[in-house]
């Protein structure tokens, strides 16, 4: 159930990389591309900026760590390249393969509510994770002291539900906390802590 590009909320294009800064000191940058394929990111013919005021024809050179080294057409210097650190790199998304039955967008799941078998919500979706065991979904909440990670499986995620919005979880144990985890003995809400007040 692995998510091969992340789009952007127009449905038109999708981004498929951005730009993480500069590679070495010739002037190649460092792209974290967002396809299943990382170096098919130079296949799509030009790649445009999110504004669509510059486009790039994109050369792939090597595989580097967190992601790959390639050329930008027009892009000489690594001082140009770190000037465009951070900008995220579109095409229309009629360039790009169909997607299969169990495959999205990562921008069409992130600002998603993910809610449990029973339909309690658990948090929102914030961004697709992969740390290199598959996807994660990276969920945020106030009632989280830290960000939750939920593996994108069909096991763990077993329904999507695009036009409302929402992701149906089955989270793996520790996922998420145990809400009795949250309450505090002091807190005269706790039926432990009510308990304790009665005894003399």
């Amino acid at each position: 159930m692995a998510n091969k590009r992340e789009a952007t909320s127009e449905s038109e294009r999708v981004c498929v990389g951005a730009i993480a800064g500069a590679f070495g000191v010739r002037g190649e940058a460092r792209i974290k591309p967002f396809t299943s394929d990382p170096e098919a990111i130079g296949d799509y013919g030009p790649l445009e900026t999110e504004d669509g005021a510059r486009t790039f024809e994109i050369r792939v050179t090597r595989m580097v760590k967190g992601g790959l080294a390639a050329r930008l057409s027009g892009v000489e210097t690594r001082e140009q390249v770190e000037a465009l650190r951070g900008v995220r790199l579109y095409v229309p998304r009629e360039r790009l393969p169909d997607l299969e039955e169990d495959e999205f967008y990562h921008a069409d799941l992130i600002g998603m509510v993910v809610v449990d078998l029973a339909d309690n919500e658990l948090g929102v979706v914030r961004s697709v994770q992969n740390y290199g065991a598959g996807d994660f979904l990276e969920v945020h909440s106030a009632a989280l002291k830290h960000p939750a990670l939920l593996p994108f499986t069909r096991d763990a995620v077993p329904h999507i539900d695009l036009g409302a919005r929402r992701v149906v979880s089955d989270p793996p144990e520790g996922v998420f906390p145990d809400p009795q985890d949250s309450l505090d003995p002091k807190d005269p809400k706790d039926p432990a802590a009510d308990a304790d007040a009665g005894k003399a």
